[in-house]
């Protein structure tokens, strides 16, 4: 009888009689499912960036067609900037408000409006702007009597496109009780930008003295 019986192997051994190749085989195998898990997960991982920038894409596509809704006291209408497209009432109320700051003014009023004028200029053409208001300005100094009103024609449109609003107006010119008066445009430039109105432009166009 034998001192020493042989072990037997665990009958729960998965590489009970296999061939010695087979573990390497095993290995092999395992290396591969797990690489394969690893680029299943590359995939997820780039399908979750992907996810995320069509999400980001989308909000910012909302942010730019969100609407700003904009009601000054005592105003009335559908005042409102839609990503960088005013709404007609939106530019109506504007162009009015700039045709009485810029156009009905005296030797009193006329600082503290025009300061209230350039609040609204465009960093690139605050200077020329300022400069031409500045010229009105030593003009009432140099005529205390001068007064200016100007009106919106109501016969004539009020045109605009996305950059400019082309007013026809009627200006009342009045110096030392003498009255003149005026017809021509008022070309006013403008631009949206994060739903703030920016004045990029303010001039006289064909203006003539009234014969009548």
């Amino acid at each position: 009888m034998p001192l020493f019986r042989s072990r037997k192997a665990a009958p729960d051994d998965p590489l009970a009689g296999k061939p010695a190749s087979f573990a390497i085989h095993r290995y092999l195998q395992g290396s591969a499912n797990l690489f394969e898990e690893n680029r299943l997960l590359k995939f997820a991982i780039a399908g979750m960036f992907g996810v995320s920038a069509v999400l980001g894409t989308l909000i910012y596509t909302t942010n730019q067609n969100q609407r700003t809704v904009i009601v000054p006291f005592g105003a009335s209408g559908d005042l409102y900037v839609t990503g960088n497209a005013p709404s007609a009432s939106y530019l109506r109320t504007m162009t009015r408000n700039i045709v009485s700051l810029a156009g009905t003014y005296s030797a009193y009023s006329a600082d503290k409006q025009f300061q209230e004028l350039l609040s609204l200029a465009h960093p690139s053409a605050y200077n020329g702007l300022r400069d031409s208001l500045n010229a009105i300005l030593d003009e009432l100094a140099n005529n205390p009597t001068l007064s200016i009103a100007t009106y919106i024609r109501p016969d004539q449109p009020v045109t605009w496109t996305n950059t400019d609003i082309v007013v026809p107006v009627e200006k009342v010119r009045v110096i030392g009780g003498v009255i003149r008066k005026f017809r021509g445009n008022l070309h006013i430039g403008y631009a949206i930008d994060n739903g703030r109105f920016w004045l990029t432009q303010l001039t006289e166009e064909n203006f003539d003295a009234e014969l009548r």
